[in-house]
């Protein structure tokens, strides 16, 4: 009853709709239909003035079609080319009405005639919409003008369901008298539409159209329905039986519908799948309705595969999901694993049947490369085809299918099992398909990718064989070992091994197929080692063992391909980057952090190796994640707290390990063209060797000092030395570009590392300088200049000065900023080490005075580090130094006269002041000998030196009239 009422309402719902949609549709067809009544009329009376002479004739023959005004034309509106007179006589009428060219006062123009382009305009043919767009916009008008005709076929075949129901509902007659009544009543609607189709015919022109279809139809969904409740309802007949009825109920639409056309097989497609729902079932196990389902299926498909109806394909693919996932959802008992089953078969029925054949043979593009090939407007403009119906279809039915095994789950372990193999049946068949069907290359890695998704989905949410897996050994030590694992990865390594023949095989994606073989294994087992820990279960070495089997095919993968590609090795290249993967994988597993660093550093310098032996460019990007895996663990896990705490040896050893790996795999790389893996390697030696030195000191200085400091002067310097050598060696990847992704990472990551860095500097110049602070962590530990201070500020000095010389790519106003900074530090660093020399390390606070001495020496400095400037200045022949020089002298005339006259006494004052008087005599006499220097060069300007090889322009000139005296 339940069936009825959702039919009746949407009938109901229905018919109001489309007679609004009809009167609106007609409301248009009237007014389009006047305005084309009204432009015949005036095109007919044009006619007849040009006939009568009234009008002149169209004087431009390239455009016939247009005629000239009444009104006579200006002397620009002229036309170039003189058509013939229509006849003698009506000649001089015509050229009465041309405006004379003498007159000077032309009347209104009323028309100008349009003036003629200098080129013709290049036209472009219109996009062609898409298969399904066209079908859309075919369907949606004709349902608009013949909605009478679905209803009366929905009526009908609701009369002949509803027959076998009334005789259930009210005991009239047995249930083999009601089946066979409704057989009768479906026969004889059939005969009816035949009738009418030989008596009158079935032709759009004719009075009698689609009624054929309409009879027929509603005798198809009427036959499906008694056999359907004869083994549904009644159980009269099983289901062999009942299945034989079915396919012989399709052919016979099959038939019927290429007689009458695609009406007949959509009202049969829509009919056979809803009688499910009106009929009712009585049975808690509807798996037998999946047979029936895949029946319609067929029934649609194969009508569509002689037709080329598609939209018949589609209508009834969308029907049968939606049928197969509304029965998996509120079913139970056997329609877990018969649902399965037939969401797995629909997809091979899409794509088999419309390609006739066993062996598919999709042409065209691929579905979603094509699509969105399509959807970029470089592709448009070069003329990118849409792909074909059956290739969209294809590919939607499988995607489908792959959503609905994924997402629908059932509580038994054997349910889990049968989706994760279909899944796996599925991508080996479409691997193995798409050799000769160019356009299921991507339908084929759907099922791939779902694998993936299921395994990963089963340890997140803890389904039943993941549950199973963990708890193997906790419940009973003595368990058998868990397969699971190792099973699933089979499965992905079959998978792997489908693609590499596929890969082998050639053609437009062998290389693609080459990175799939090369991926999708070693994708499944870091699928199971996220979710699902094997390590903890089975062993850490039972669980390496497997990556290693992994590292072994991949060797062999790479031995197939290399002696199919000879020369070209760019698929060798990543089956080598993919065993070597695997052998770091394997690492992860089973070594300590130490080792494990040290383990992926080997792997860097394996593969530098195997590009200089075997020429594999592929591996730089290998060599590129490998330096960076090895920097973000020395880095950040187990990171600098290890670096400073953890035991000498294993830090010697991880970032001597690194930084010796590094530079071995930059020496091999050496006569190679690897620019940007020789790129990343240099910048990681530099900076790894900064880091290990600065950590070095670092742990130097706490062992003669005693105690660790976090936030000390030296521990913030060298932090900052090292955040800042690691910002600077990302600056030197980028290679001075930013346009770039990449290279916007990698100078994000720089502002990031040198944020950090200049936030430990400035702790380091501020709160914890020794000068400004006192304290335990304020004291400067150590001798005269070999001591924390150069730790705290000449080591970053140091750092900023080499980024200042060896990134040459950059910016010059980056480098003088990075010079200068330098610089500064430097000054720093010196007045540090002034004050540490005078007044010792426990009294470098400024609260406790300057003595005269240090004061002095403050003095001295200046004066020398200016005069020195000044020198290099007028050596060098150079501005800035001598603006340099000048502002350093100025700084020490005006701590002599602010400071020294005031703070010094007795000789200190005197010395302090004669000094300063010489210093100045000395640097006048200087500047006075440099000015003589330059006009005594200005005057006497010394010719440039000419190299012998060429000759001068006085002596070519010689020649050239020599020769010239010669010929005259």
């Amino acid at each position: 009853m339940d069936g009825l009422l959702l039919i009746a309402a949407l009938v109901v719902l229905a018919i109001p709709v489309t007679l609004i949609a009809l009167i609106i549709g007609q409301s248009g067809l009237r007014t389009r239909l006047h305005d084309a009544e009204n432009k015949i009329t005036a095109l007919q009376k044009t006619i007849d003035a040009m006939g009568n002479g009234k009008v002149e004739k169209p004087q431009n023959a390239l455009e016939p079609w247009k005629t000239v005004s009444a009104q006579p034309a200006s002397v620009s509106d002229t036309p170039a080319v003189q058509t013939a007179p229509v006849s003698e006589a009506k000649a001089p009428e015509a050229k009465e009405i041309v405006w004379p060219r003498s007159q000077s006062t032309p009347p209104p123009i009323t028309q100008k005639p349009p003036v003629l382009p200098a080129e013709p305009t290049k036209l472009v043919a219109p996009r062609p919409p898409s298969p399904i767009a066209q079908a859309l916009a075919d369907f949606g008008p004709w349902l608009q003008q013949n909605w009478f005709y679905a209803v009366s076929a929905a009526s009908l075949a609701l009369a002949g369901v509803f027959l076998v129901q009334y005789g259930m509902e009210n005991g009239l007659l047995p249930p083999r008298a009601r089946v066979a009544a409704a057989l009768a009543f479906g026969a004889a609607l059939i005969g009816v539409g035949e009738f009418i189709r030989r008596r009158f015919g079935d032709g759009p022109q004719s009075a009698t159209a689609y009624l054929p279809s309409v009879f027929s139809g509603a005798g198809i969904v009427t036959l499906f329905g008694a056999i359907l409740s004869a083994r549904m309802m009644y159980d009269l007949i099983g289901g062999g039986s009942a299945m034989v009825g079915m396919v012989a109920v399709a052919l016979i639409a099959v038939v019927l519908g290429w007689m009458h056309g695609p009406l007949l097989v959509a009202v049969g497609v829509i009919g056979a799948y809803g009688a499910p729902l009106v009929l009712g079932d009585s049975s808690a196990d509807a798996s037998p309705l999946f047979g029936y389902f895949a029946v319609i299926a067929l029934l649609g498909l194969g009508v569509d595969t002689v037709r080329r109806w598609g939209w018949i394909s589609a209508l009834t693919l969308t029907l049968a999901y939606l049928m197969g996932f509304a029965i998996v959802l509120g079913g139970g008992g056997a329609t877990a694993w018969t649902g399965q089953l037939y969401f797995a078969v629909l997809p091979l029925l899409a794509i088999l049947i419309p390609a006739r054949s066993f062996v598919p043979d999709h042409a065209g593009p691929p579905a979603l490369l094509g699509v969105l090939g399509r959807m970029t407007l470089g592709a448009k403009e070069r003329g990118a085809t849409w792909p074909s119906f059956p290739t969209l279809l294809a590919f939607a039915s499988v995607a489908a299918s792959c959503f609905i095994l994924l997402t629908i789950w059932k509580p038994g372990e054997a349910e889990i099992w049968l989706s994760v193999g279909l899944m796996t049946v599925l991508g080996a068949v479409l691997i193995l398909w798409s050799r000769r069907a160019p356009a299921l290359q991507d339908a084929a890695l759907l099922p791939m990718g779902t694998l993936l998704l299921s395994v990963f989905a089963q340890g997140e949410n803890r389904r039943v064989t993941y549950r199973q897996f963990i708890d193997t050994y906790s419940e009973s030590p003595e368990a058998a070992f868990p397969w699971v694992v190792t099973l699933l990865l089979v499965l992905a390594v079959g998978l792997s091994v489908l693609a590499l023949w596929r890969a082998m095989r050639g053609g437009q994606f062998g290389v693609i197929w080459a990175v799939i073989a090369a991926v999708y294994a070693p994708a499944m087992a870091i699928v199971l080692e996220m979710v699902w820990n094997p390590a903890a279960v089975i062993g850490a070495y039972p669980w390496a063992l497997h990556a290693a089997g992994l590292a072994v095919l991949m060797a062999l993968f790479a031995e197939r391909l290399a002696r199919q590609d000879g020369a070209e090795r760019l698929r060798v290249s990543f089956a080598v980057m993919s065993m070597l993967a695997c052998l770091a994988f394997a690492f992860v597993i089973v070594l300590s952090s130490v080792a494990l660093t040290v383990a992926l550093s080997v792997t860097v310098v394996a593969a530098a190796a195997l590009d200089r032996m075997w020429r594999l460019p592929a591996l730089s990007w290998f060599i590129a994640v490998g330096v960076v895996t090895v920097g973000f663990r020395l880095v950040a896990d187990p990171g600098l707290v290890y670096g400073a705490e953890g035991p000498l040896a294993g830090v010697l050893l991880a970032y001597g390990g690194a930084l010796a790996a590094f530079i071995a795999a930059l020496w091999l790389l050496r006569p190679l063209e690897r620019q940007t893996a020789k790129v990343m390697l240099d910048s990681a030696a530099w900076s790894t060797g900064g880091l290990t030195l600065s950590l070095l000191v670092l742990r130097w200085i706490e062992s003669k000092v005693g105690i660790g400091y976090v936030e000390s002067h030296w521990s913030l310097g060298l932090n900052a030395a090292i955040w800042i050598g690691l910002a600077l060696a990302q600056v030197q990847r980028s290679e001075g570009r930013s346009a770039g992704v990449l290279d916007k990472m990698r100078w994000a990551l720089a502002a990031l590392f040198g944020l950090i860095g200049g936030v430990a500097l400035l702790g380091a110049l501020t709160e914890a300088n020794p000068v400004f602070e006192a304290g335990k962590s304020a004291d400067v530990y150590g001798p005269i200049v070999i001591n924390t201070l150069a730790a705290a500020y000449l080591v970053p000095a140091l750092v900023l000065l080499a980024g200042a010389w060896r990134l040459g790519q950059i910016d010059l106003r980056l480098r003088k900023g990075l010079a200068i900074t330098s610089g500064a530090l430097t000054v720093i660093w010196a007045l540090t080490v002034i004050r540490h020399f005078w007044q010792g390390g426990s009294m470098m606070p400024l609260s406790l005075g300057i003595s005269q001495p240090e004061q002095y020496t403050y003095t001295l400095i200046l004066l020398v580090t200016g005069a020195g400037l000044f020198y290099q200045s007028l050596a060098r022949r150079s501005d800035e130094l001598r603006k340099a020089g000048l502002v350093v002298i100025g700084m020490a005339v005006a701590k002599v006269f602010l400071i020294d006259v005031t703070d010094l006494d007795g000789l200190t004052r005197v010395f302090s002041l004669l000094v300063l008087g010489l210093a100045l005599a000395a640097l006048a006499w200087l500047n006075r000998w440099a000015q003589d220097r330059d006009l005594a060069e200005a005057a006497h300007p010394v010719p440039p030196a000419v190299p012998p090889s060429l000759p001068s322009s006085d002596a070519a000139s010689e020649d050239d009239r020599e020769t010239t005296e010669d010929k005259e």
